[in-house]
């Protein structure tokens, strides 16, 4: 396999032509591959060659680290007096929603080969928005269910996720509250850059089953305004609502003094934008990997609201990890590995 491709809304993309941090790039030519890190660190990689394909076969099979090797960047009393602290900070009126995160990492030795981890996850968990980027220095396999941008022209759309169970009949009052609130954001933050009327909302909390879970999707549509582009694009609507919270600005500052690690590509966005076609799909980096030297990052986290559970939402950030993690560590992959 080629040092540096991608795989995205299966087309694979070969010989790379360059690779920029300015978001401005894809409103020019070319079809890119778009990491961006939830902290905003932007990689965007123009390829020559792109085709639709399916995941090309890796090198060796994956050999990922074992089920108990993984450390959580917080354990289970830290994750649950945050949840209290930020129903604490809700009772105070600061902020309605903040997503907690968490950050696994285990040892990942040798040089693995990321399309052995995609070729796992494809079977074993496949997602409407799986990704799988390689360049140098930046390795991210993504198996995200979440779009955070699509583009046909004008018309850019999101769907937030917000609320999860492992069947529909888990789905609490709490999940459906959560997600009106991010459809609300998303509307707001889109309508900064949207024709004036054009912000529609054409689902709302629809329930979507994926593998071994069940989520709430809503759907916000709109017109892009002529005298934008990516740069404002994504100055408007990033981080994505529905991993940071309500009001935005108050769930960021709440995050970034409850969360004792930074998330990277987790959070972020990952996905294609062809700029010729003026066509794109980014997906929020949710159930997503990143790989570096003797390391494997995933991360997990849920919506913290006034009537949230400390250990509930615990088992919600477990719930999303539980499978994917088994997937991507050295045991029968049909058996669940849990996180410390």
């Amino acid at each position: 396999m080629h040092d540096s491709f991608a795989h995205v809304g299966d087309h694979l993309a070969i010989r790379l032509r360059d690779v920029t941090t300015d978001l401005s790039a894809l409103d020019g030519r070319g079809w890119w591959a778009v990491v961006v890190d939830y902290e905003g660190k932007v990689t965007c990689a123009r390829f020559d060659d792109v085709r639709p394909a399916p995941l090309p076969a890796p090198r060796a099979p994956w050999r990922g680290p074992h089920p108990s090797s993984w450390r959580s960047s917080l354990d289970q009393a830290a994750y649950e007096d945050g949840v209290r602290r930020i129903r604490d900070r809700i009772e105070r009126g600061e902020v309605y929603q903040a997503n907690l995160c968490r950050v696994l990492t285990a040892p990942l030795p040798g040089n693995p080969d990321p399309l052995g981890l995609a070729v796992r996850l494809a079977e074993g968990n496949p997602a409407p928005y799986a990704a799988t980027v390689s360049l140098p220095g930046l390795s991210v396999v993504s198996a995200s269910p979440e779009l955070y941008l699509s583009r046909e022209g004008e018309v850019i759309e999101s769907k937030p996720i917000k609320g999860t169970g492992a069947t529909a009949d888990d789905l609490l009052e709490k999940d459906y509250a959560e997600n009106v609130m991010i459809v609300d954001l998303v509307r707001n933050d889109l309508g900064r850059v949207a024709v004036v009327g054009s912000v529609s909302v054409p689902a709302l909390c629809e329930v979507e089953e994926h593998p071994g879970l069940v989520h709430l999707v809503s759907t916000v549509r709109a017109r892009l305004a002529p005298e934008f582009g990516w740069p404002e694009l994504f100055a408007a609507t990033f981080p994505p609502g529905s991993v940071t919270g309500a009001p935005k600005s108050s769930a960021l500052r709440v995050i970034s003094e409850l969360e004792s690690e930074t998330r990277g590509p987790y959070c972020g966005a990952v996905g294609w934008v062809d700029a010729d076609r003026k066509r794109a799909a980014l997906a929020v980096g949710i159930r997503t990997f990143w790989l570096s030297p003797g390391e494997i990052r995933f991360g997990t986290g849920a919506g913290i609201t006034w009537g949230s559970d400390p250990r509930r939402e615990w088992i919600e950030t477990e719930l999303k990890a539980s499978r994917l993690i088994a997937l991507a560590s050295t045991s029968d992959p049909a058996v669940s590995g849990g996180t410390r």
